[in-house]
């Protein structure tokens, strides 16, 4: 496969992911961003989102809620806080998933809360995505 890259994706419980990709779709931080063969050299942290990669066998799709992406010209690994492959995703984790970002809103100092919110905001949008599909 021409413009081939190494994806590793890995989360505290077990390596998800270490193939051969064109590319790689990520939720950054940032904002979203695809990374291919020649990419210059990026470090971005994950949002909430979902994480797709092309690979010869077709495109394999994640959820993630966090972590970081390390991208070079030759691959990319993601260390994802949680990382789940999207037909794992039932409708019982997603709702923990978004539990677990309201008690971060509720917790919140008053100088984290934006950040919280923003969270909150990007899960709800990552259920809604992961349970019509």
């Amino acid at each position: 496969m021409a413009g081939q890259l190494q994806f590793d994706l890995v989360s505290p419980e077990r390596r998800l992911a270490s193939v051969g990709a064109t590319e790689v779709q990520i939720p950054g931080a940032g904002g979203d961003m695809t990374a291919m063969e020649g990419h210059a050299p990026t470090i971005t942290t994950l949002r909430p989102g979902i994480l797709r990669a092309v690979t010869v066998e077709g495109v394999k799709s994640y959820v993630v809620t966090g972590g970081f992406a390390e991208v070079s010209a030759t691959g990319v690994t993601v260390l994802a806080e949680l990382a789940i492959p999207t037909e794992e995703a039932s409708g019982t984790i997603m709702d923990d998933i978004l539990a677990q970002a309201r008690a971060l809103v509720a917790a919140a100092l008053p100088e984290d809360k934006d950040v919280a919110e923003k969270n909150l905001a990007d899960v709800l949008t990552l259920r809604d995505s992961v349970m019509t599909h």
